[in-house]
């Protein structure tokens, strides 16, 4: 990537993906930052993992100097979300996100167990001690504009993209086709821990052990491929661009099925 600059604060790596926009990575999944760091509002989308609070917040002085606008999620899975309270907290800011998230956001239904019988690594084989149950975010959630704007975020628009979960949305600006996905398609083998540690680049479904609808995935997926992006920054795994990320979401569209769905699991048919 051209104009990438890798940084590293303590416990991120943070890769400077555009000139408005940061891929922050907390451990084994993304946090985004999206907004010019010398004027206007920013955004973060999404929270990564809960110990990585004091991180973020160095991340974002270092290079806003002011808090964001807004923390807007993607969906509400525990590695999505770990420090959303904390940071909420901190920054006094709302937190947007689909209504069809709202139960598990509100302390009213628990995500689907981590099912590892979908095989693919080891971080598949640990998913049951995975967090489940939901968070209550209280008076600090918002919903998402009915009108597909992202509060905060001037240009960008949210696309419902259920499957991974049942208010999972990402984020596109049609300016520079750029492309939040969140998980509705990651770019590494996120069973694997090997791929992960490693953060071997490829085009993948969404992590397998924390799906339960695999055929609304599948038309998600196929709704940011008709996208053709040029940029996409995912829940997992590095940036990609240009023609590999347009070849590898068109291939996963039309091999859905054999590339993106486990061969056994408790939601497959």
């Amino acid at each position: 990537m051209s104009d990438k600059d890798l940084l590293h604060t303590g416990t991120v790596d943070t890769t400077k993906v555009l000139k408005d926009v940061w891929c922050v990575r907390t451990l084994m999944v993304n946090t985004v930052f999206v907004g010019g760091p010398d004027q206007g509002d920013w955004v973060l989308v999404d929270t990564g993992l809960g110990p990585f609070k004091e991180a973020l917040i160095q991340e974002a002085d270092a290079i806003y100097g002011r808090p964001p606008k807004a923390i807007i999620l993607t969906h509400g899975h525990f590695d999505h979300v770990g420090c959303v309270i904390e940071l909420s907290d901190y920054w006094k800011v709302p937190v947007y996100a689909h209504v069809e998230e709202f139960p598990y956001l509100t302390g009213l239904r628990d995500y689907p167990e981590g099912d590892p019988s979908v095989g693919g690594g080891l971080l598949a084989g640990v998913a049951p001690i995975y967090p489940n149950r939901a968070i209550n975010l209280e008076d600090r959630l918002e919903p998402l504009p009915e009108d597909g704007t992202v509060p905060g975020a001037t240009g960008w628009k949210w696309i419902a993209t259920p499957g991974h979960s049942p208010g999972h949305v990402s984020l596109y600006r049609q300016q520079d086709h750029t492309l939040i996905a969140g998980d509705a398609f990651i770019t590494v083998k996120q069973e694997s821990a090997l791929a992960v540690m490693r953060q071997e680049k490829e085009i993948h479904g969404p992590p397998m052990y924390f799906t339960p609808d695999w055929e609304t995935a599948k038309v998600s997926l196929c709704k940011l491929a008709e996208l053709s992006p040029e940029t996409a920054i995912t829940g997992h795994g590095v940036p990609m661009t240009g023609e590999e990320l347009r070849f590898g979401l068109h291939r996963l569209c039309e091999h859905f099925e054999e590339i993106a769905v486990p061969e056994q699991g408790r939601y497959v048919d």
